[in-house]
């Protein structure tokens, strides 16, 4: 197909697929458009294209800086905030041709689990119940999956905190890949959890995924957690050195799968998917090994201390003062709404993100922070030791004294780990926006318990969709479900091969 009659058919769906709520901002004119998208047919036909992005319609998360694009976060606090400048990733992507497809809805600030909580309403999902009811898209990305998977653009960036690219992915059909953490610039990304964002891809498959990751995978001095150029080049000697180099060719891997994941809760077409999964994996000559990540449990409550506490301070500058909406409620009767900050911020930020923020402030504050915050990092630490402890290759950013001792403890044999994305099938939107739902927010908290962990460690992870038979729940007699791929730090390139190898398979 051109990348022209590609380009049409995606401004054709972006007005098919409107009620799915999406875009914020879909792309307006296509006629600009669609002259950029032939000079890229022209590079292409000589030969000479920018990229393998170059000519497509990317979508942007509405929390990355666009400068011809509003930047909202889904937040009634920034419902007018315009960006002078376009994020790193944004700019990475039109240096290599690819075209900004407009921005996606998301839960405000990146906060939610099913794209619910966003001033500009809920995203729905292409795919629908057993009875066609609408179905939760997942989140925080929800709005960039949805549009990957109606095929409104060629791939989407969203971002990752806890989950946020391959919970929506499971639930929508479609890959969600999360880097490790500091290989995909964060400047211009609004940020929600410094210590966790990392800026993702969805694609349809892991080819586009790849594509648009290594424009992306670029060292970027004005984001501080950037890795180095030179830590680049450690982290690529180690991936292919000797003993690790075989992995991604001929030799067999050694699949891990942590018992610890095999919870109770888990659906039982989910657990279906998986073992059918991994009996593929076994049949192609791969070894399926037993681990233990005995942190494993503590993660999901440690996440919810560290995200939101970040999450308080980094929204405490929306004053309205210096930018963003400002309340126009000084003269008012109520108490409250006399101060402006007080105003601003109350009638600005909706209801998910005033719970995250008041719990962020408890955990800081000073007669809670060690028995919270100070606790949860030392969780966050156990974690990254139970999945350092498993693996084969090292970590290669840490210490010499850390590697040393864990090759005395003789542990290490894993390459990946393979185990489910989400454990449900996606729950319909309706118990999840009306008001006398008996759906609390910690079940909405619970949908991260497998995509958490991964996120606290900043190791790379993708979310493949699988089919296998249903448990009867679904939308008919098959389940699609997300498969989730994790590798160590740095091998970004081993989890997406290994998400190609099970991407799409259907176990009917």
């Amino acid at each position: 197909m051109s990348l022209l009659r590609e380009a049409e058919r995606c401004l054709s769906n972006q007005k098919l697929y409107s009620t799915l709520n999406a875009f914020i901002t879909p792309l307006q004119g296509s006629a600009p458009t669609l002259d950029c998208v032939r000079d890229a047919d022209l590079r292409r036909d000589k030969g000479k294209p920018k990229s393998n992005a170059d000519g497509r319609l990317i979508s942007i998360k509405d929390n990355i800086c666009t400068r011809d694009f509003s930047t909202t976060c889904a937040s009634e606090i920034l419902k007018e905030f315009s960006s002078p400048f376009n994020a790193t990733v944004v700019e990475q992507l039109e240096n290599a041709g690819a075209i900004v497809a407009g921005k996606t809805n998301l839960d405000e600030f990146g906060m939610g689990s099913h794209s619910v909580h966003s001033r500009f309403g809920p995203v729905r999902n292409l795919r629908r119940g057993r009875n066609g009811e609408s179905l939760s898209a997942g989140g925080s990305s929800g709005g960039a999956a949805v549009a990957v998977a109606s095929g409104q653009c060629y791939a989407a960036l969203g971002t990752d905190t806890g989950g946020s690219v391959r919970l929506p992915a499971a639930y929508t059909g479609t890959v969600g890949f999360k880097p490790s953490y500091g290989l995909v610039s964060r400047w211009g990304v609004v940020a929600y959890s410094n210590s966790l964002d990392t800026v993702g891809v969805l694609g349809k498959d892991t080819c586009s995924v790849r594509d648009v990751f290594a424009i992306l995978n670029q060292h970027d001095p004005r984001d501080p957690t950037s890795i180095s150029p030179s830590s680049r080049s450690r982290i690529l000697s180690h991936v292919n050195s000797p003993r690790l180099a075989s992995r991604m060719t001929s030799s067999p891997l050694k699949v891990g799968v942590p018992v610890e994941y095999n919870i109770s809760e888990l659906s039982p077409s989910v657990r279906r998917a998986w073992h059918l999964s991994l009996a593929h994996l076994q049949s192609q000559g791969h070894i399926i090994h037993p681990v233990s990540l005995p942190a494993t449990k503590l993660a999901l409550s440690a996440y919810y201390i560290l995200a939101p506490a970040e999450a308080s301070s980094n929204l405490a500058k929306y004053d309205g003062v210096r930018y963003g909406t400002r309340a126009e409620c000084l003269n008012g009767d109520d108490e409250v709404e006399k101060y402006l900050y007080a105003g601003t911020r109350g009638k600005g930020f909706g209801p998910e993100v005033e719970r995250r923020i008041l719990l962020g402030t408890f955990s800081l504050s000073a007669a809670a922070v060690d028995n919270y915050f100070i606790q949860a990092q030392r969780v966050r630490r156990l974690v990254q030791c139970d999945f350092d402890a498993i693996f084969k290759a090292e970590q290669p950013l840490s210490s010499h004294a850390a590697l040393s001792s864990r090759r005395e403890m003789g542990q290490g044999d894993v390459d990946v780990l393979v185990f489910p994305t989400v454990p449900f099938s996606p729950p319909q939107l309706s118990s999840l926006v009306n008001a006398d739902s008996k759906t609390s927010p910690l079940d909405a908290y619970m949908n991260d318990v497998f995509t958490v962990p991964a996120s606290l460690a900043g190791l790379p992870a993708i979310s493949v969709p699988v089919t296998a038979p249903s448990d009867g729940q679904g939308s008919d007699d098959e389940c699609l479900t997300g498969i989730q791929i994790v590798g160590q730090y740095g091998d970004d390139e081993l989890v997406l091969k290994v998400g190609e190898l099970l991407e799409g398979k259907k176990f009917i």
